[in-house]
């Protein structure tokens, strides 16, 4: 059997791109040769002659003939992904990484944290867990973004709500037609009684930070908090040494880890 080549990309064909916001889009893509993945897993995402970039897939492992990665245009290859058009060609290097162990959720209650951009995986977490809800207590979604505008996925919140997900939503800045909380998304915290039994942390690293110390202040365990640590990665594949966290490899071990496994590394939220 001939040796894969972990370097190679598989072509695919952009089939849709939306606009969430002014600076995030949605690409969704048919690959040549179906790829599957783990929610929380990445790929790398390749545009010929400029680059590649590493992003976790924010569609359903469960569609195997199409992907989608929500990409917020924040530097050189993003801007160049941000500039293709519908039926242009890419690559899609992977899967890469550990996705989120579902196993360890089973029978309890789940509580997703999320901010700004870092939906984009959760939201696959998300669209798993519905597709196996009736595998744990209660799923839960908290999220928050700077401004109504900055909100992703606008039109899918009602849809998730009808799956049964219990979900509450802050804005940082709100406007006048904004009916929901306003503040910081750990403010959601204070609306919800919890079980303190899993929760899933996934934003910028300010973010993921205070949401981690305000679980641990209500009482949740270090090894119940796993947390999507995306961090320089470069390679992918554990040779280059750019995701270094502590003695792991973020692109190797990760990106999802537990609390208790980073939680006496330095600079974790650096």
């Amino acid at each position: 059997m001939p040796m894969v080549n972990p370097y190679k990309p598989v072509k695919a064909k952009l089939k849709k791109i939306v606009d969430e916001t002014p600076n995030i889009k949605t690409f969704t893509l048919v690959l040549e040769e179906q790829m599957e993945f783990k929610t929380g897993q990445f790929v790398q995402f390749t545009v010929p002659e400029v680059g590649e970039a590493p992003f976790t897939p924010s569609s359903s492992p469960y569609v195997k003939d199409q992907m989608e990665i929500t990409i917020m245009s924040a530097g050189r290859v993003t801007e160049a992904i941000h500039s293709l058009k519908e039926g242009d060609t890419v690559g899609i290097r992977g899967p890469l990484g550990k996705g989120y162990p579902l196993e360890e959720f089973k029978g309890k209650e789940v509580l997703i944290l999320g901010g700004g951009v870092g939906m984009a995986p959760l939201r696959s977490l998300l669209l798993t867990l519905i597709a196996q809800k009736k595998d744990f207590k209660r799923i839960l979604l908290l999220y928050g973004a700077k401004t109504p505008q900055d909100i992703i996925y606008k039109g899918q919140f009602a849809d998730w709500r009808k799956e049964g997900v219990e979900i509450h939503r802050s804005v940082d800045n709100g406007d006048e037609d904004w009916k929901e909380k306003v503040g910081v998304v750990t403010v959601l915290l204070d609306d919800v009684k919890l079980g303190k039994e899993v929760v899933i942390i996934c934003g910028p690293p300010i973010m993921m930070k205070f949401g981690t110390l305000s679980v641990l202040e209500m009482g949740y365990k270090p090894e119940n908090i796993y947390l999507s640590m995306e961090k320089n990665m470069s390679c992918g594949i554990g040779k280059c040494g750019h995701c270094a966290l502590g003695h792991y490899f973020v692109c190797k071990d990760g990106p999802v880890f537990k609390y208790s496994e980073i939680k006496d590394i330095e600079g974790i939220w650096d």
